[in-house]
């Protein structure tokens, strides 16, 4: 036994199916600005691809985390990674014939998108499946340390992912080799899930929290219980609409930031498509550790306020936007991509417990469902209007989230004052 009620083996095989959802799905994102390159599709294309995934994960989450009980978890971990497989396999079949020069660029990007799509939809069943399975048979401080653990899962992923992609673009699949291995893996934990996961019987009921989309410094927070009713909380009350507001516009920042990151890694460095995914995979391997770094190591010791990790965490992203798209080499757009992460880091779980801090107990799960959709909002537009802005000028999405970050900071620091109706 691991200390949370269930074999070394057994937690082992869960962990490994929320790790393949966040690795895959960062990998991919660190791959994307190249596949649109090397395809010679619009930049915004690229973008909307990336928002369209985003979407359908939060719309679908909550959907697979009401059917958890209904269905068996052990089911959906199962329709999770088979989304996943297949959505690698389309979206890595459909790229190979784009760049064997057999399909044209825009027949290859509209079935791409139908990939993105599908795990999207799909995909988001493993991660409230596997965290059912676990509160299904944990109790207590228990519960609470294999969840916390299982969540440091979707954190390791947004480092693995990157990490290893370029290790997997080779001939002759090329970018679409990374794609085809993170398949081949799944299906090995498909497998694994299949012939040592015994058959869900669970002694009591447990619904997986709605997991947030998993992103470079953003994986898997604002999760949502779903063991009791929504209370009526409304959008517009007053104790939680100026953490929707924080929430809304940080998130638009952060997401613009992961929108033209990979683009601005590959104009800034000139080199062939091969050479700057390693450079992106290392700029976004930093911020990853940059952001876990805040989350893991420095808000348990500071012990700031919510509205403290707002102020400060959008003081650190607006300056570290400002570095990188300053920046004129990889060396400064990786320590400007750190600095920023590391402000987002601070600033997502302020906007989190400021959130839950406003409300009573038994709000709980109305507040936490409201974060997790500003959460997904923010992927819609980001990503799209700051690839829009760089198409004018590659500066001009950078100093638009430093100015906005900057605005907030301003902001949460006249305005934020943390109130703590739940304790």
């Amino acid at each position: 036994m691991n200390g949370y009620g269930l074999s070394r083996e057994r937690f082992a095989l869960l962990f490994s199916v929320m790790l393949v959802a966040a690795a895959g799905n960062t990998a991919m994102q660190s791959l994307l600005p190249a596949i649109g390159r090397e395809l010679g599709v619009a930049d915004l294309w690229v973008a909307l691809a990336f928002s369209l995934s985003a979407v359908l994960w939060v719309v679908m989450a909550p959907v697979w985390a009401h059917r958890a009980d209904r269905r068996g978890r052990r089911a959906l971990m199962r329709l999770g990674l088979i989304g996943f497989i297949a959505s690698n396999l389309i979206c890595g079949g459909a790229l190979a014939f784009g760049l064997a020069g057999l399909a044209a660029p825009t027949l290859v990007f509209a079935v791409f998108m139908a990939g993105r799509g599908l795990y999207g939809a799909f995909g988001s069943a493993s991660p409230p499946a596997v965290q059912a399975y676990v509160a299904a048979r944990t109790e207590g401080v228990a519960r609470t340390s294999a969840l916390a653990s299982l969540a440091s899962s979707f954190g390791l992923g947004t480092i693995i992912g990157p990490a290893i992609a370029p290790l997997f673009v080779f001939a002759p699949a090329g970018l679409s080799g990374p794609l085809f291995v993170f398949a081949g893996i799944a299906a090995l934990v498909l497998l694994m899930l299949a012939l040592r996961l015994p058959d869900d019987t669970p002694r009591s009921a447990a619904r997986g929290p709605i997991v947030g989309y998993p992103s470079i410094g953003g994986g898997g927070d604002g999760a949502q219980s779903e063991d009791a009713e929504r209370a009526p909380l409304r959008w517009r009350d007053p104790r939680v609409m100026r953490w929707h507001i924080v929430g809304i516009v940080g998130g638009h920042g952060q997401a613009a930031l992961l929108g033209v990151i990979g683009f601005l890694v590959i104009d800034r460095l000139d080199v062939p498509l091969a050479h700057a995914q390693e450079s992106i995979a290392v700029v976004l391997m930093s911020g990853a550790v940059a952001s876990l770094l805040a989350q893991w190591g420095l808000i348990p010791r500071l012990r700031l306020e919510p509205g403290q990790l707002v102020l400060w965490g959008s003081a650190l992203a607006a300056l570290g936007a400002a570095v990188t798209g300053l920046a004129g080499s990889v060396y400064g757009i990786t320590i400007g991509f750190a600095l920023a992460s590391l402000g987002f880091g601070l600033f997502r779980p302020g906007f989190t417990s400021g959130a839950s801090l406003a409300v009573e107990r038994h709000e709980q799960n109305a507040v936490a469902g409201m974060v997790t959709s500003v959460n997904g909002l923010a992927y819609i537009a980001g990503a799209p209007l700051a690839v829009a802005l760089y198409q004018g000028a590659a500066v001009a999405p950078f100093a638009a989230v430093a100015a906005l970050m900057l605005g907030l900071a301003a902001w949460s620091a006249a305005k934020l004052r943390t109130s703590n109706p739940a304790a």
